[in-house]
């Protein structure tokens, strides 16, 4: 019997294709693979098999009764092309998932002929149109996920009156309009999950939901709903988690003056762990019962609202509570000390309030604390010792208050600490030395505007991680130690508005990566060092209103500086325009020539010995010439490969002799001169720096095997290297048109004049898509490049982008026939226990240890869009806002007079002059799906970025759009809002 069962399923698995059913089943998938123009991951590879199964395709799931198609899950397979109408002949579907694909156009009505599904998820693509009243006929229906797409128009009130089992419904960040269609007729109590987040939904929230006894999470927030805080609904939802009411039009009762019977409503609430109301300009105080509310709750946002009075200290019985938010109120009155109860708090925000009165010491008994903000606000008396306590802190911000007293040098014990701001207070005293040997500091120290006095301490050298430096407008004096050439990583210091002395240190020139220097307003002397004056990252400098003399030049970092810089100075000179010339006297002119004469006349026999020693020498001495890249790995991989034999004097020749002129460009690892060879082949010689032996030699040799073992049009092409002991160098082409930082920052351009416009810019941007999604998908050797930014995509002379130094990249190992996990990943720091990558681009994940992966490549390219259409510098936005340029500009998006306000501004710098109104509609709508992306690719939470290779096909879109005028225009999602937060949905 057992045998006669056995063989039965063998014969229904390999004739049961000639069952009708399953016949039609496979022709229906045949159908829907015929619309596929894109399977980069080869997903349907199996499907173009005949000697393989239907059953056994991949993403196809049967049910073993019948011998039907059950489930297709194609999702993630980056797939791209429509969905077939051809789907809805599997007639016994249960599951459909082609969620996170490239779909496009409309989603078929026919998909409501599946009366058997029971899961739908359709999210994050690129689909467009209405959602069909079709799907009103999906009775079994239970999981709806169309969230993340283009839909828009109203939701169709069949889905929610005849699918009464719909227990999770997820159509988030869309464009969805009209009013949320339940009403007494329309009953969903099957409902546990209803996200409608960014969308244009308008109305009030239909009390209809209150039928909805079952429901755990509620996510309205980036509409325009109006209308009271739902209270007499919430008594319906005992086991609601999560309401996120955020960045809409609600008020509290009474006229927007009582927020008690809300925060009643939320009392019995035993699971609730979240509440968000930010943004909705809610009034009213906070009554002493919000400590009455569960004590499950984790979050709290209560945010740019207009919430007046005092913080009842019955808040501190939320005693789980990890993150409070009243920031951006009309708080008063004194900061409970009783918060110190609330043991598990992680991020404190109660800036830009009214708060006064003394910072409560016992802050500093809250053990988990890792953020506190308490700027803008008009809080006295000393910094509390007790802030010695907070191991975990990371971030202190007190700026913008009336804080006096010394700061206290038990600050230092704050070992995580990376943004410590106390400016625009009244602080006195000194700077402690364990305050300044915070080698912690990772982001910015800010102590400007107060009253410290004293030397700077030498201590300042050990922040060795450290972004900026601001201790302008105090009382500071003495020197500027040259221990500051240790901060190695400083791109921001600020001196200005002291009483320092003496000379500038030569060794502020020599950090590599300082973009702005003001020491104006000072008592410093002597010459303004040269080694600034060749500094190629400098972009700002004032020097104004000291006491320096001697000759200014106007090349190199000097070039592009006015007057202005320089006022104040009596005894400069120079060819700057606006100050004096620097006149030599006649008797100088008088010394040089009787010092010439002489040599002229018994110099001559003697240099004709010494050019004839120097001969010999050369010609004694073994030629030092580049070798080849094959020379470097195995020879059998590159015997083939033909590469130009370039000799050091060659390249000493064609730059000059590696002079200053030449330099176009500096690093982590070393120089880059450009220059011309003989046959007027324009190069860039990268010099590596080998007094820092063991790094740089693996940088080398890293950077030399990639480009030796990668090609694609997007990454620059190697021609040679030379390896020697004593000089290390990779011999690349020169770009035409410079780096895109130099375009995007004209101050930098030395000569660059061209302005890039939307349409280029945009190119560019899908070029480097291009070649890095070719890093993580397709080169023979899978590569993170851990370095994305303007100042690493050059531009040739057709304004193509080529992604150049991989001196810190690395390679995925494993398998290289294989498709490379993306979770592929390596140590995020180097030897010297930096992050890998530049301060602004660098994934937050790598912050808190977490591996450098191709993951953080994309929050790089993120990065790269977001500062390209703000047109500001990641680093200025970390300095100047406090914020990472993802956080700034997720701020102005949520205000659509900010967000156009950045929309307009990169239009007009841009966009050429003279555009028509409609070709100036589609560079709007293009700039603002480039911040969606930028957005997108910037999340908090790594797993939930798009891969490289989605973006480069999103990028392609956006190119194909710009040259094809006639296609329809792009619909713009309205809202990012919790797609780009950290906390991520349940399920998504």
């Amino acid at each position: 019997m057992f045998l006669f069962f056995f063989l039965d399923i063998v014969h229904s698995r390999v004739y049961g294709e000639n069952n009708a059913s399953l016949v039609n089943d496979k022709n229906a998938l045949i159908s829907f693979m015929s619309g596929i123009v894109s399977d980069p991951k080869n997903a349907l590879e199996s499907w173009k098999s005949h000697s393989i199964h239907v059953c056994d395709w991949s993403g196809v799931t049967c049910n073993n009764a019948s011998d039907r198609i059950r489930e297709l899950d194609l999702s993630r397979s980056s797939l791209r092309g429509i969905i077939s109408p051809a789907l809805a002949n599997l007639s016994s579907l249960q599951i459909l998932d082609l969620s996170e694909n490239h779909f496009e156009g409309h989603v078929p009505k026919e998909l409501g002929y599946l009366v058997q599904l029971e899961q739908l998820s359709l999210s994050k693509n690129f689909l467009e149109g209405e959602i069909p009243s079709e799907f009103g006929s999906l009775q079994k229906l239970y999981y709806l996920d169309m969230g993340n797409n283009h839909l828009e128009g109203e939701i169709p009130p069949s889905l929610f009156c005849n699918v009464t089992s719909l227990s999770y419904i997820d159509l988030s960040n869309n464009s969805l309009e009209g009013q949320i269609p339940l009403n007494n007729e329309c009953i969903l109590k099957k409902l546990r999950y209803l996200l409608l987040w960014s969308n244009h939904l308008v109305g009030h929230i239909p009390l209809a939901l209150s039928n909805s006894t079952e429901l755990k999470w509620l996510d309205l927030g980036s509409n325009m709903l109006i209308g009271e805080l739902p209270s007499e609904i919430l008594h319906n939802w005992p086991q609601l988690q999560i309401l996120h009411l955020s960045y809409n039009d609600f008020v509290s009762h009474d006229n927007n003056s009582n927020l008690e019977p809300f925060f009643v409503s939320l009392m019995n609430l035993s699971n609730f762990e979240e509440l968000k109301l930010a943004g909705n300009n809610i009034g009213g105080k906070l009554p002493h019962i919000i400590g009455d509310l569960p004590t499950s709750l984790l979050q709290l946002h209560l945010e740019e609202n207009l919430i007046y009075g005092s913080i009842p200290p019955q808040i501190a019985n939320l005693v789980n509570l990890t993150l409070l938010n009243l920031s951006s109120n009309l708080i008063n009155g004194s900061i409970p000390p009783s918060l110190c109860k609330m043991g598990r708090l992680e991020r404190v925000y109660l800036s830009n309030n009214s708060l006064y009165g003394e910072i409560p010491s016992a802050l500093g008994d809250i053990k988990h604390l890792g953020l506190l903000d308490l700027s803008f606000n008009k809080l006295s008396g000393t910094i509390p010792d007790s802030f010695a306590n907070l191991t975990q802190l990371r971030k202190l911000l007190l700026y913008d208050n009336q804080l006096s007293g010394p700061i206290p040098p038990s600050l230092g014990k704050c070992v995580n600490l990376e943004i410590l701001d106390l400016s625009h207070n009244k602080i006195s005293g000194l700077i402690p030395a364990e305050v300044a040997a915070l080698s912690s500091l990772k982001l910015y120290l800010n102590l400007s505007s107060n009253n410290l006095q004293g030397p700077l301490p030498f201590d300042l050298g050990k922040m060795n991680m450290v972004l900026a430096i601001d201790l302008s407008m105090n009382n500071l004096s003495g020197t500027i130690p040259p221990q500051l050439e240790s901060c190695t990583a400083l791109e921001y210091l600020n001196l200005s508005g002291n009483s320092l002395e003496g000379p500038l240190p030569d060794s502020l020139g020599q950090l590599r990566y300082v973009r702005v220097l003001d020491v104006s307003s000072n008592q410093l002397t002597g010459i303004i060092p040269e080694s600034l004056q060749l500094s190629s990252t400098l972009m700002k400098l004032n020097f104004s209103f000291n006491k320096f003399s001697g000759k200014v030049s106007n090349k190199g970092a000097f070039s592009y500086l006015t007057i202005e810089s320089f006022l104040g100075n009596n005894d400069l000179c120079g060819l700057v325009k606006g100050m004096q010339s620097c006149h030599r006297k006649r008797s100088y002119h008088l010394v040089l020539v009787f010092s010439v004469i002489p040599v002229l006349l018994f110099g001559t026999p003697l240099l004709c010995m010494f050019k004839r020693f120097i001969v010999v020498k050369l010609k004694a001495r073994k030629p030092f010439e580049v070798v080849g890249i094959g020379d470097l790995e195995d020879e059998e991989e590159t015997k083939d490969l033909k590469f130009p034999r370039i000799s050091y004097r060659q390249l000493i020749e064609a730059t000059g002799g590696f002079t200053s002129s030449s330099l176009i460009g500096s690093g982590r690892f070393g120089q880059v001169y450009k220059g011309v060879l003989v046959d007027n082949t324009r190069i860039a010689v990268k010099v590596l720096d080998t007094t820092t032996a063991g790094e740089i030699s693996r940088s080398f040799r890293r950077e030399c095997q990639i480009l030796r073992r990668t090609k694609h049009r997007n990454l620059i092409r190697i021609i040679a290297i030379c390896s020697k002991p004593k000089f290390k160098a990779i011999v690349l082409p020169l770009m035409a048109n410079g780096s895109l930082e130099k375009h995007l920052y004209p101050s930098l351009g030395h000569g660059l004049s061209q302005r890039l416009d939307v349409v280029q810019l945009v190119r560019i941007c899908s070029d480097v898509a291009e070649g890095m999604s070719y890093l993580h998908h397709y080169s023979p050797v899978r590569v993170v490049h851990c370095d994305l930014k303007p100042s690493n995509i050059l531009l040739d002379e057709d304004l193509t982008a080529l992604v150049t130094d991989f001196g810190i990249a690395r390679l995925v190992k494993g398998d290289e026939t294989t498709s490379t996990s993306e979770s592929a990943s390596f140590s995020s720091t180097h030897g010297h226990g930096f992050l890998y990558g530049s301060v602004g681009y660098i994934a937050p994940e790598y912050g808190m240890g977490k591996h450098a992966s191709t993951q953080g490549d994309v929050y790089s390219f993120g990065v790269l869009l977001l500062e390209i259409v703000s047109g500001r510098h990641p680093t200025d936005v970390l300095i100047h806002e406090g914020s990472s340029l993802h956080e700034w500009i997720k701020r102005q998006y949520f205000h659509q007079h900010k967000l156009e306000n950045i929309v307009e501004q990169a239009l007009q710098r841009f966009s050429p002059s003279g555009v028509s109104t409609n070709h100036n509609k589609i560079l709007h709508n293009v700039v603002l799906e480039l911040i969606e992306l930028g957005l997108l690719c910037t999340q908090h939470n790594a797993s939930t970025r798009p891969t490289m290779l989605d973006v480069a096909q999103e990028m392609g879109r956006l190119k194909d759009y710009l040259t094809n005028p006639n296609s329809q225009l792009i619909e713009v999602n309205p809202k990012i809002n919790s797609l780009c937060s950290e906390d991520i949905l349940v399920g998504k």
